[in-house]
């Protein structure tokens, strides 16, 4: 795999790391290691990053929109509202496929994507 020039490394700010922590296990099933208060890396069995304390990503502030991939929204929508995600913008289609966002307990808006046609 080329490595050279990709994407190795993502980092959110977050008002409360270990509330984003909670949530991404709980919803997605993120492996994380805390480095104190303010610090907890994550492992999504492809990327690895980090949540540390300071000012969220939104697409109301202008930041990147970190998409997730799903084979269907559904279930997937609904471990993130179980899990204490609220959902800003509901399933709406695209050209390749569907998709819906929202904000994790953290604050950082992403989304979640699929190319299915209906779940």
């Amino acid at each position: 795999m080329k490595r050279e020039g990709r994407i190795d490394y993502v980092e959110f700010g977050s008002r409360d790391p270990a509330a984003s922590r909670r949530f991404f296990e709980q919803a997605f099933g993120w492996r994380f290691e805390d480095y104190g208060p303010d610090y907890v890396a994550f492992d999504d069995g492809e990327l690895q990053g980090g949540f540390f304390r300071g000012n969220p990503a939104t697409s109301e502030t202008g930041a990147p929109l970190v998409v997730l991939y799903a084979a269907q929204l559904a279930p997937v929508q609904s471990a993130v509202e179980a899990h204490g995600g609220t959902v800003v913008k509901p399933v709406f289609a695209f050209p390749g496929g569907r998709r819906f966002q929202f904000v994790e307990p953290g604050g950082n808006e992403l989304a979640v994507w699929s190319e299915r046609e209906s779940d």
